[in-house]
């Protein structure tokens, strides 16, 4: 099933379901390598919003083009653009919409990740990289900085020190470079990283959806306590999951050496 979203030069996205389970969210501006215009980003909002509540959906791949996951923010939106007009954008509120998918979300880039391109990947949990990919946050050489979340989550991803290099130089770095970093969760060749992508979701999506959900939500809460507060979170979370049918289908499969079936329940 397609569905295709936006308007033509504005901000599109094609949104597909390639499997049982998944659902594809593709950027479509190829003729300005995938720039994310307002448009963009508001149709991005949405698509998250409406993936999010659909209980048919356990995972969602993110993808572009071959030439560009996405080059970043659309300048000819910013270069006369006023902190009044920037704020009244809601750039957080658009952004807060993929960050807040309880579904796992995996990043298929292929080509160019810059600026608000590499912030959308790392808005992932798991990020495929061809090996043409390219990353990087060049906002300084323009006069502005990263806005759409890089100086905080780029910084928990790799690190102070390598974080401070690619922000405060602004150079790019290849696919290699950044899982060598811990930013990029495989490297393929270029043409393997779509259908790497799918394999991986249809992995996930077999999988009891509650228990994943809960990983997910310990990860991202636990990057932002301290180690005991992390550690109670995951206790409860833990605990929780023994209230769920696919707990005991999970742990019967295994003691009777069989598949499980689990319901989602």
């Amino acid at each position: 099933m397609s569905e295709k979203s936006g308007t033509a030069g504005a901000g599109e996205l094609i949104l597909t379901r390639p499997a049982d389970g998944v659902a594809m969210v593709r950027l479509d501006r190829p003729e300005v390598l995938n720039a994310l215009s307002l448009a963009l980003r508001q149709a991005l909002a949405r698509a998250f919003t409406t993936l999010d509540a659909d209980d048919s959906v356990r995972v969602v791949i993110l993808a572009g083009s071959e030439r560009a996951f996405c080059a970043g923010a659309d300048l000819n939106e910013y270069v006369d653009a006023t902190p009044v007009e920037i704020i009244g954008r809601g750039m957080d509120r658009l952004w807060g919409a993929i960050a807040g998918c309880r579904k796992p979300v995996i990043a298929a880039v292929r080509g160019h990740a810059l600026g608000g391109g590499c912030e959308l990947a790392m808005h992932a949990d798991i990020i495929i990289a061809g090996r043409s990919a390219s990353f990087g946050q060049p906002e300084v050489r323009i006069g502005i900085m990263p806005g759409g979340g890089a100086t905080q989550r780029l910084t928990r991803a790799v690190g102070k020190f390598a974080a401070m290099k690619i922000l405060l130089a602004g150079e790019p770095f290849k696919a290699e470079a950044a899982a060598a970093m811990g930013l990029a969760s495989e490297v393929v060749d270029d043409a393997e990283v779509e259908p790497r992508a799918l394999q991986l979701a249809n992995q996930l999506a077999a999988l009891p959806p509650t228990a994943v959900r809960f990983i997910k939500e310990a990860v991202l809460q636990g990057m932002n306590l301290d180690l005991d507060a992390g550690l109670q979170f995951e206790r409860k979370s833990f605990q929780l999951l023994f209230s769920t049918a696919d707990k005991t289908e999970g742990i019967r499969a295994r003691l009777e050496k069989r598949e499980p079936r689990f319901s989602g329940s």
